[in-house]
This record gives C-alpha cells, structure tokens and sequence, in this order.
C-alpha cells in the first residue's frame, strides 16, 4: 500500500515537473529530485527511467553523488523564476500587497535554496 502511494506521488511530482517546463513559475528541478527519491522508495522501473532519462538523469546522479547542482541548471533556474515572479508581482498581484510580498519571498527563497547546493564542477 506504501509502495502505490509514493508511486502516485512520484508520478504526481513528474507531472509537475512536466508543467513546469512550461510555466516558468514553477521549478523543475526540485520535483525531478523528489520524483527520483519517491520511485527509488516504490518502483525500480521508474526510478531506471529517471536515472537514464537524457534531460534529468545527469542532474539526479550529480545531486545522488555529491549533493550538487550544474551551474548551468543554477542559472536557468533562477534567471527563469525571477522574470515570472516580477510580471507576477507588478502586473497580475497589483492591488494585493499581501500576495506580492509572498511571492517575492518565495522567489528569495528559492533562489537561496538553490545557490546553497554545492556547484557541480565540470570533468
């Protein structure tokens, strides 16, 4: 029973790393690593897919290796939220300064979560 619903969410965070991709408010990267734990902890095949898969697969051994992130992952992750968030806050949230505030913290948030992984150096 465990197994079917880490998988559901496995398949879940996947799925919102697949919108991601498209919405730039929305982070790929740490979905991509929580989909990879959850299929390691419910479905071998998955987790195979995940670690072979020719976009994602580099970026979850680096973080399964040494706890890293590319600096070119760093980069569009951050120079991709950022323009979001700012058209967020200044044309969408206008008259609610409760939401842009939030949504400017969580920009900051993130962006200190990301800069804090360890760059991965080139070989």
């Amino acid at each position: 029973m465990l197994k079917k619903l880490l998988a559901t969410l496995g398949v879940i965070s996947l799925a919102l790393v697949i919108i991601g991709a498209f919405l730039p408010l929305l982070p790929t990267t740490p979905f991509v690593l929580l989909s990879a734990y959850l299929f390691a902890k419910s479905s071998e095949k998955f987790h195979q897919r995940l670690l072979n898969h020719k976009i994602f697969g580099q970026l979850i051994r680096d973080y399964n290796e040494d706890k890293s992130i590319p600096l070119h992952a760093k980069i569009i992750a951050i120079s991709t939220m950022w323009p979001s968030m700012l058209f967020a806050i200044f044309y969408i949230a206008t008259d609610k300064l409760w939401l842009q505030i939030l949504l400017a913290t969580i920009a900051t948030g993130v962006t200190i979560h990301i800069l804090r992984y360890k760059t991965k150096k080139r070989k």
